[in-house]
């Protein structure tokens, strides 16, 4: 499950525009409100290239945002 508070904090952090950040992951900004609110999943190259765009390098960052659990 992603954590959308912290995604959205590195997406504000980068500056770069939902659309962009879409289009760069080859889906729909639609399709990225999806998952970003987990509706859908996030598939794992889709990951690779959100860390890329969003300089997440850290894998402990990447797992406390794609693979975040409530409990």
């Amino acid at each position: 499950m992603t954590n959308t508070e912290r995604l959205l904090k590195h997406i504000k952090d980068s500056g770069l525009k939902l659309q962009f950040i879409a289009d760069k992951c080859g889906m729909s900004r639609s399709s990225l409100n999806n998952k970003i609110y987990n509706r859908t999943e996030f598939k794992t190259g889709e990951i690779e290239a959100l860390c890329v765009l969003l300089g997440i390098s850290s894998i402990a960052e990447r797992h406390k945002v794609f693979f975040w659990s409530e409990s």
